[in-house]
């Protein structure tokens, strides 16, 4: 019964290894597929070389362009005045006081100096009756015109020699310019704007003693700014003073004009760029906000601006010839972030608007789109 069994499956086996051995050599024998041409639709341009303009971005803060840091001359007791606080935000018009400091111990000597100029003169007086009866009378009018509670009057022009030898002799002209010197120095208890602005910062309030050399704010001009912008060397021949370049903010909702003011006569050494000030005014703006510039450069004749990715590493772009992907040398002009401008590519030439990932010189290609002009 063993042997039977044994029989039977080494006959199945023969048999299906007869069939296997079949199906193998017909497989075998199967044409193979033929595959089909894959051809990749691109977006296209028509070169139409012309003029392009050079544009440079930068950005900065603006900075008011008349800035004025108060420093304190004189030491005593900062006196409230008027309705007008020195607070930051405060406006100003020019020749309004912004500190008044009490002076009432320094007044009192300028007023001592003053009052003993004025005995001097009076005291020489009747020799001037006598000896210099043609002068007399000028100095007569000077200390008619002497007001103690005003600045001492300049002295009269000494018309001779003798006079002056007189005059200056008495000490007369050392104690008028003593007493200058007390009047200018007087006059630094008072600080004043000088000019319409805004004060940005106070550092000192009413009550404080200041001392002589002591920071007590900023006072700045809030209707003219400037932006001070670093732009690479490379582009220092393309900087014109008083070229107009357009300003925006980082959201690029506002636009301002502004215009460059100067530039900069040498480069930095460690960046290795030049810096230009651009000058804006508008009241919308504030000191510190961030802006961007295209500064506009020179003009390239016949060339064309296309984005920087199209540009390959050896300086050629893809074109379309006859359908097929080709290469063409081409000279940089100018580099952006986003952009290059080129010369050296024929009108009419096919060029692609949009990279082509895994592209290569020789892929089959079909247009999309060939109607738009560079």
């Amino acid at each position: 019964m063993r042997k039977i069994i044994l029989s039977v499956i080494g006959v199945l086996l023969i048999i299906a290894s007869f069939f296997l051995a079949k199906t193998l050599i017909a497989n075998k024998n199967k044409p193979k597929p033929v595959l089909e041409k894959v051809i990749k639709t691109v977006f296209i341009d028509t070169v139409k070389n012309g003029e392009v303009q050079i544009k440079i971005p930068a950005n900065g803060s603006l900075v008011a362009k008349r800035r004025v840091e108060i420093y304190s001359e004189v030491q005593g007791i900062f006196k409230g005045g008027g309705n007008v606080l020195f607070k930051p935000g405060q406006k100003y018009n020019v020749g309004q006081s912004l500190i008044r400091i009490d002076a009432s111990e320094y007044y009192a000597s300028v007023q001592s100096s003053k009052s003993n100029l004025y005995n001097a003169i009076a005291a020489i007086m009747p020799d001037l009756r006598l000896d210099f009866p043609e002068v007399y009378q000028k100095w007569q009018n000077y200390l008619n015109a002497f007001d103690l509670n005003k600045t001492a009057p300049k002295l009269p022009e000494m018309s001779s020699e003798k006079e002056n030898y007189f005059i200056t002799g008495r000490g007369i002209v050392s104690s008028y310019y003593n007493l200058k010197n007390l009047e200018q120095r007087l006059s630094k208890y008072v600080i004043t704007a000088p000019f319409s602005g805004i004060l940005t910062e106070a550092l000192v309030t009413e009550g404080t003693l200041i001392r002589s050399g002591q920071k007590l704010g900023e006072f700045i001009d809030p209707t003219d700014y400037e932006m001070e912008v670093a732009i690479s060397k490379t582009y220092a021949n393309l900087l014109k003073v008083g070229e107009t370049v357009v300003l925006t903010n980082l959201n690029k909702t506002e636009t301002y004009q502004g215009k460059i003011s100067r530039v900069n006569g040498s480069i930095d050494q460690t960046t290795q760029t030049i810096t230009a000030y651009i000058d804006v005014k508008d009241t919308n703006l504030k000191e510190g906000i961030y802006l961007e510039a295209n500064i506009t450069g020179n003009t390239v004749q016949d060339a064309i601006e296309i984005d920087r990715n199209l540009l390959l590493e050896d300086q050629q772009v893809f074109v379309i010839k006859d359908g097929l992907l080709a290469t063409l040398p081409v000279t940089p002009i100018y580099f952006s972030e986003t952009k290059v401008i080129l010369k050296g590519l024929p009108n009419g030439t096919l060029l692609l608007k949009k990279p082509v990932p895994g592209a290569y010189a020789g892929m089959m290609v079909k247009p999309f789109e060939s109607n738009t002009n560079l």
